[in-house]
């Protein structure tokens, strides 16, 4: 049995940014589309439905779906430090977030786990820069070491916090 390794997420992975959408932009009925605030509000590992919307400009970024996605800014390094899946494609990525696909050896929901969580977290809000509002770039998302097992071992791990934050979800509403 192979065992979990370190492996520098500029290795396992492509590196992006969303593109010029602001609270503003927002619209009744549109173009779906993910902001970087919705990250501090919904704190979701996975996205899938969408309820804001935008009027789509030429230059947008769609999701393909798989991408995880780390905001650009916060108010804080610990806030920053966390990011999310979006499971579908043809979601706008708006400005303000990092957006990261894993190669196909990683499950983007342990990708987006393990950025939220533990050590990794750690040092991503270690990274993080300014005062006010800080700050969180590619640059440092590509050089952040994770501990990854095998896809299998990966695949089983989201399963089990997928399930959680189901469960968690359905006693809120109780």
């Amino acid at each position: 049995m192979k065992t979990w390794e370190q492996r520098k997420l500029d290795n396992v992975a492509e590196f992006s940014k969303g593109r010029g959408y602001s609270k503003g932009d927002l619209i009744e009925l549109g173009t779906p589309i993910i902001l970087y605030g919705r990250l501090y509000t919904n704190y979701e590992t996975s996205i899938s439905d969408v309820d804001t919307y935008v009027e789509a400009k030429d230059g947008s970024v769609y999701s393909r779906g798989g991408e995880v996605i780390v905001p650009a800014s916060g108010e804080s390094a610990e806030d920053i430090a966390r990011a999310a899946t979006v499971d579908k494609s043809g979601i706008l990525l708006g400005g303000d977030l990092n957006v990261v696909m894993p190669n196909e050896d990683i499950n983007s929901g342990f990708l987006a786990i393990s950025i939220s969580n533990g050590n990794p977290q750690r040092e991503l809000a270690k990274r993080a820069q300014g005062k006010s509002v800080v700050h969180i770039h590619n640059e440092e998302i590509r050089n952040l070491r994770v501990p990854f097992p095998i896809k299998v071992e990966q695949n089983k791990i989201v399963e089990y916090f997928f399930n959680l934050d189901h469960l968690i979800t359905l006693h809120q509403r109780k």
